[in-house]
């Protein structure tokens, strides 16, 4: 392949691609995500995986449906690895898709490591996370050298155990703007442990839902405030809460910036 080419890379039977979706429109997956979409012969796919995208797999590709979502039953990742490594045994093309990215609060390094273990030969094709597209898309920049140097991404769910390691005081002390995936239904013990960390009760935040859909929606109000009116709300569609200036500097690009 010459500079400036592109290439589908091999896609071989028996392998495994794990690939970021990215976090819903279509238009946002890479060239490679596209191409191991039109040439799997299984697509194991998460309940963040837009319809919009699936359209584009091969129509002869098995989907199998392996979605986890908070409060609801769910397939356990021991079986949705156990599943990739049997397929994969079968020597199939195994497309295992995921929105946003594999390796950003996706799981996909737990399932590389079961790959890795029973000898399964895997790519990584990376995605374009919430975090950061879905931001892009509601005029809200992840950076800005008026702002902020720094951009801290992180699970507002506990971990699997049920015990939630992250020190959101400290979090609070440090000041820079937040985008916390699935946060929505703790923002208030959040909200309060990042004020008691230091960060203003009027700090302006973002609840960004259904990012780069047609149905994205956003409502821009403050952690207090925030705090009291979503107290134990319990999202039914992808939620992303950004809490910082960088807020602030979505109202001077609105007038200009194209919507869905």
């Amino acid at each position: 392949m010459s500079q400036g080419e592109y290439e589908d890379l091999p896609f071989e039977p028996g392998t495994v691609w794990l690939v970021g979706a990215g976090p819903g429109d279509p238009g946002l997956l890479t060239l490679h995500a596209l191409s191991g979409l039109r040439r799997a012969d299984v697509i194991v796919h998460d309940a963040l995986v837009s319809d919009h995208v699936l359209t584009l797999a091969s129509p002869s590709a098995k989907r199998e449906f392996a979605g986890k979502r908070g409060g609801r039953p769910s397939h356990s990742q021991s079986d949705i690895s156990l599943r990739l490594v049997a397929l994969a045994k079968q020597g199939l093309r195994v497309l295992r898709l995921k929105g946003g990215d594999p390796f950003v609060f996706g799981r996909g390094g737990e399932e590389a490591h079961a790959l890795a273990e029973a000898g399964i030969r895997f790519r990584i094709v990376p995605g374009i996370t919430a975090g950061i597209g879905g931001l892009a898309y509601v005029g809200i920049p992840a950076t800005s050298r008026a702002t902020n140097q720094a951009l801290v991404l992180v699970a507002g769910h506990p971990a699997a155990d049920g015990e939630d390691r992250v020190n959101w005081e400290a979090l609070g002390a440090l000041g820079q703007p937040l985008a916390i995936y699935m946060g929505l239904s703790r923002l208030r013990e959040i909200g309060a442990r990042l004020i008691a960390g230091g960060l203003s009760p009027v700090t302006k935040l973002a609840i960004v839902t259904d990012a780069t859909l047609p149905s994205q929606n956003v409502v821009e109000t403050t952690l207090a405030a925030a705090m009291d009116i979503y107290q134990d709300a319990h999202a039914t569609s992808p939620t992303l809460v950004v809490i910082g200036t960088i807020v602030d500097l979505r109202q001077a690009l609105l007038p200009n910036l194209i919507s869905l």
